[in-house]
């Protein structure tokens, strides 16, 4: 596929063509190569995007999920998936260990599901909601730019602060997303905590906004 970014003061528009990746079917998990991938594999993620070409494919990864106690992340990714493909959200969202999403799309899954304005308690509304596998509590991780992150879970909130960057340093917003979420996972896999998991993600959505594109040096510089 291909995708052409418009970056305007920093803030950016896209417009994607799929091909290949719009054409994903269930049958494309039934290869020896794909079982093995997802049996030796502990941690699953999925952008909500996927969810508009095969959740028929995503439920037979989430039923492999729930029934090993593994872990499966979700993130919402545009407030269109919630519009216009609520249905297969409900259905994805019922696997989801780990849910992300900004304050748009947060927004928007509560103006359709009635849950309120206040982020922290849709939130908290989010993570207590039906969830296939009960031997893991459902933790909702949602980004809000500069503001503070939430995080829901079992309950109760937690909001991390985000350092300040200056608006002169804010090259390219594109990517800021995707970045705060590979900096999550790459702590969780190693078994960090919810607060060093979002240390990383503010640190690499931080990295990216200052590159023009999504581009990324040789070594990684993060501390831990």
């Amino acid at each position: 596929g291909t995708c052409a970014v418009l970056v305007v003061d920093g803030e950016r528009s896209l417009c994607t063509n799929l091909q290949a990746a719009n054409n994903f079917k269930p049958s494309h998990l039934q290869t020896d190569l794909a079982k093995q991938l997802v049996e030796n594999a502990n941690f699953f993620y999925s952008a909500g995007y996927f969810l508009t070409v095969s959740v028929e494919s995503y439920v037979i990864v989430g039923e492999h999920v729930a029934a090993n106690n593994k872990v499966l992340c979700l993130n919402l990714s545009a407030p269109f998936i919630v519009d216009f493909f609520g249905d297969n959200l409900a259905t994805a969202l019922e696997y989801a260990d780990f849910l992300f999403g900004n304050e748009s799309e947060a927004e928007a899954y509560a103006k359709k599901h009635n849950l309120g304005g206040d982020l922290k308690e849709v939130a908290l509304k989010v993570a207590a909601s039906l969830k296939k596998n009960t031997k893991r509590s459902r933790t909702v991780v949602f980004t809000q730019g500069s503001k503070s992150t939430i995080v829901a879970c079992d309950g109760k909130v937690t909001e991390y602060a985000v350092d300040p960057l200056a608006k002169e340093l804010l090259v390219d917003t594109n990517g800021a997303g995707d970045a705060f979420v590979g900096g999550f996972l790459a702590q969780l896999v190693q078994g960090k905590s919810i607060a060093d998991a979002v240390a990383a993600g503010h640190w690499a959505a931080r990295y990216i906004i200052q590159q023009s594109g999504t581009q990324l040096p040789t070594d990684c510089n993060y501390k831990a």
